[in-house]
C-alpha cells in the first residue's frame, strides 16, 4: 500500500469512527455517570478500535462492535464499585440553621454534560425525547443504583432500543440473561421513582410557553436577586443542590433563606442560557470585585414539574464545567456580552 493510499485509509477510518462519538460518548456518560470519564472512556475505545481494526473482519456492524468496546471499556471502570450520586441519594436534607458547607470529593457526584456531547441528531421526536429523558439527572441518578451489566443491558434494551438478541450478543451471555436483567433493573427504578419528585420532572422539547415564561421569570427573580418573586416560582418541596458539597435544602423558605445568608455573594449574578442533562440551564457568573465584571461561579440545572420550579442544581467546580460547556472564564460588565446565550 503506498503512502497516499494508506493515509486515505487512516482517514477513512477515522471518519467511521468519529461519526459514532456523541452518541458513544452518552452511552459511557449514562454508564459512568460522570462526564470527563465518559469522555476518557470514548477515546479509550476509539483507540483501541484502530488498534484492533485489521481483526474486526465485519462480521457485526462497526456501531455494535464499537459498543462492545466501549461496553467492556465502562465495565473495566465501573470495578471500583463507585456509584456516583447527587446529595440527596446520600443524606438526608439540612434545615437552615444548621446549614454547613462540607466538600465530598468529585467522584462522588454525578456530573452535568452539555446536551451537544451526548444527544446525537435524530429527525425522529420520539427518539429525540427518549434520549433526553435518559440523560436528566433523576434518570442517570437512579441508573448509577444498578449493577454494572444490569446498568449496560437497561441502556441499550430501553434507551437504544437494542434486540434483546443484539445485547445478549455483544454481553456474550443468553436472551433469557438479559431479559432476566432487564426485569430485575425496571423494578429498581419503578421503586426509586415512586419517592423521587424529580423523576416525574416534565419538561417539553422544545420548552411549551408557559415554560418559557417561568423561564424567563426565573432569570429575572434571579438576576434581580427577588426572593419574594422566587418564592413564587418554586414548588412547595423544591430542592436545592450544590456539588460538591454535600447540603442539600428542601422548601422555598430554606432555599431564599439560603440565598440571602451563605449565598448571598450571588446577588447581582448574570445567567446566560445552557443545554444541560435535557434540562433547561444557566451559566451563572457573579459580581468580580477583584477583575470587575463577572466571574464563573456555577452551571445550574433546572428541574420543572406542573408550572413550579421542583428543583434547581448548582454545579460548582467552574474551571472543570465552563470549559466544558464552552463557556467564558470571565464576562465584562456590558449588558450585550452578558445577555448571549451558548
Amino acid at each position: 500500500m503506498g503512502e497516499s493510499t494508506a493515509a486515505t485509509a487512516t482517514a477513512d477510518l477515522d471518519l467511521k469512527l468519529e461519526k459514532h462519538r456523541v452518541e458513544l460518548t452518552g452511552y459511557c456518560y449514562r454508564m459512568l455517570g460522570s462526564s470527563f470519564e465518559a469522555e476518557d472512556a470514548v477515546q479509550d475505545t476509539m483507540v483501541r478500535a484502530w488498534r484492533s481494526y485489521e481483526k474486526f473482519e465485519g462480521r457485526s456492524s462497526l456501531r455494535s462492535w464499537l459498543y462492545r468496546i466501549a461496553t467492556n471499556v465502562c465495565l473495566d471502570m465501573l470495578t471500583a464499585g463507585n456509584k456516583r450520586a447527587r446529595p440527596m441519594d446520600l443524606s438526608e436534607s439540612t434545615p437552615l440553621a444548621q446549614a454547613a458547607l462540607s466538600p465530598r470529593p468529585d467522584n462522588t457526584w454525578l456530573e452535568p454534560m452539555p446536551d451537544n456531547r451526548v444527544l446525537p441528531t435524530t429527525d425522529d421526536p420520539a427518539e429525540a425525547a427518549v434520549a433526553k429523558e435518559s440523560v436528566r439527572l433523576a434518570f442517570m441518578a437512579a441508573l448509577q443504583q444498578l449493577p454494572a451489566k444490569q446498568r449496560a443491558v437497561l441502556i441499550l434494551r430501553e434507551v437504544l432500543a437494542w434486540k434483546a438478541s443484539e445485547v445478549a450478543e455483544l454481553l456474550d451471555t443468553s436472551v433469557a440473561s438479559v431479559n432476566s436483567a432487564l426485569q430485575r433493573a425496571r423494578a429498581t427504578l419503578a421503586e426509586r421513582e415512586q419517592g423521587d419528585k424529580a423523576a416525574s420532572a416534565a419538561v417539553s422539547d422544545p420548552l411549551d410557553e408557559e415554560q418559557q415564561k417561568l423561564l424567563e421569570r426565573y432569570v429575572a427573580a434571579f438576576e434581580g436577586y427577588d426572593m419574594t418573586a422566587l418564592t413564587a416560582l418554586l414548588h412547595e418541596d423544591a430542592v436545592m443542590t450544590m456539588p460538591p458539597f454535600d447540603l442539600w435544602l428542601t422548601g422555598h423558605d430554606d432555599i431564599t433563606g439560603f440565598m440571602t445568608t451563605l449565598g448571598s455573594a450571588c446577588e447581582g449574578s448574570r445567567l446566560v442560557p445552557v443545554r444541560v442533562n435535557g434540562l433547561p440551564g444557566f451559566a451563572q457568573y457573579k459580581p468580580d470585585p477583584e477583575a470587575g465584571g463577572y466571574a464563573p461561579w456555577a452551571v445550574q440545572v433546572l428541574e420543572i414539574s406542573d408550572g413550579r420550579l421542583t428543583g434547581f442544581h448548582f454545579f460548582l467546580d467552574t474551571k472543570r464545567w465552563f470549559p466544558l460547556f464552552g463557556l467564558p472564564l470571565h464576562l465584562d460588565a456590558e449588558p450585550d456580552q452578558v445577555e448571549q446565550g451558548v
